[in-house]
């Protein structure tokens, strides 16, 4: 795999990321009660509880997208 390639992976990687995270955030915003009710029939789950969880894996998920695609291709586009 040339550098090319791996630039251009973790680039189209991280904007599909990205777009995932900003569709996972329009859904909390539009939609928490429609989340809170559909996940609160599978599990015995408090509204402080489920806003807490939502929280948390957002923000894993940013810091996850940033390690493994974004600095990734950050290096990658540097070293070119």
């Amino acid at each position: 795999m040339t550098m090319q390639v791996l630039q251009s992976f973790f680039m189209w990687c991280s904007i599909i990321n990205i777009l995932l995270l900003l569709v996972m955030f329009a859904i909390i915003c539009l939609a928490k009660n429609w989340a809170y009710k559909l996940h609160s029939r599978w599990f015995d789950i408090s509204r402080k509880d489920f806003d807490l969880i939502l929280y948390c894996f957002l923000g894993i998920y940013k810091l996850l997208v940033f390690v493994f695609c974004i600095i990734p291709w950050i290096v990658l586009t540097i070293m070119q």
